[in-house]
């Protein structure tokens, strides 16, 4: 007897939770087979000049695998990313290994936020509160604006970026469009670090080094004021001239 089908509910409840079963057994895995130790900046360092070997001999393929492997990463939250970008950076250059970046990201936040979608989304939204509800209200007024921000804006770690528009009926196409500009300006930034790291070592010196050690002030400063652009966009545009299309809304209505 085939379970029965509700269009109201959906799918049956373990049926919907599949990909996020997926998930979690995959990041599971990934642990108990210590991928995290292989993922790490050590790791990459002591093998960066072998692997750019690699990569000149097989351009096509590399940056192939290497968009397979960033979406693999991000679809599971494993948090390897930022290593990722830099080792993207070094191997195919800022632009090539930024835009890889780019793209599997998107792929990867693509494929978890259809998955929280499929499993969480009404179930969220059935019973959510009143902060939650404000939230979902940001999305529903202009989920592209509200959405590019938090991408540029780093006031929320990046998973739950990912995740919470699943929750709060952001279409689809909104979802990747902004996804994809949002993500640009820091993985070009971390890009370029990877693409100038053999001068980096040089002047950091000997000893263990961590990826805050790569960073610059100019970088972050660049960073900063990027994000506080689009703040400030989407405050003129709740506010400013938002009051300006009402005033002309009145006068229309009043000739």
């Amino acid at each position: 007897m085939r379970p029965h089908l509700d269009a109201k509910t959906g799918p049956p409840s373990l049926v919907r939770y599949l990909p996020v079963a997926v998930i979690v057994a995959g990041l599971a895995l990934a642990y108990a087979l210590e991928l995290h130790h292989y993922l790490s900046l050590d790791v990459f360092l002591d093998s960066r000049e072998r692997l750019r070997h690699f990569v000149a001999g097989h351009i096509v393929l590399a940056s192939l695998g290497f968009i397979a492997l960033y979406a693999l990463l991000v679809a599971f939250a494993f948090p390897a990313a930022a290593v990722v970008t830099i080792a993207g950076g070094f191997l195919f250059g800022w632009l090539l290994g930024g835009t890889l970046t780019v793209i599997g990201a998107t792929v990867g936040a693509t494929a978890l936020f259809l998955a929280a979608r499929h499993a969480f989304g009404d179930v969220l939204r059935r019973r959510a509160g009143g902060a939650i509800r404000r939230f979902a209200e940001g999305f529903r007024d202009d989920a592209f604006a509200y959405l590019l921000v938090l991408r540029l804006t780093p006031i929320l770690p990046f998973l739950a970026v990912n995740v919470a528009p699943a929750f709060f009926e952001v279409s689809l196409r909104t979802y990747v469009v902004t996804t994809f500009l949002g993500i640009i300006p820091g993985a070009m930034v971390y890009a370029f670090l990877g693409s100038g790291l053999n001068q980096t070592l040089v002047n950091v010196g000997s000893g263990d080094v961590e990826i805050a050690d790569l960073v610059t002030m100019e970088m972050t400063i660049g960073l900063a004021g990027l994000a506080a652009l689009a703040i400030l966009g989407l405050v003129l545009k709740k506010t400013f001239f938002r009051r300006r299309s009402a005033s002309a809304d009145d006068k229309s209505g009043g000739r």
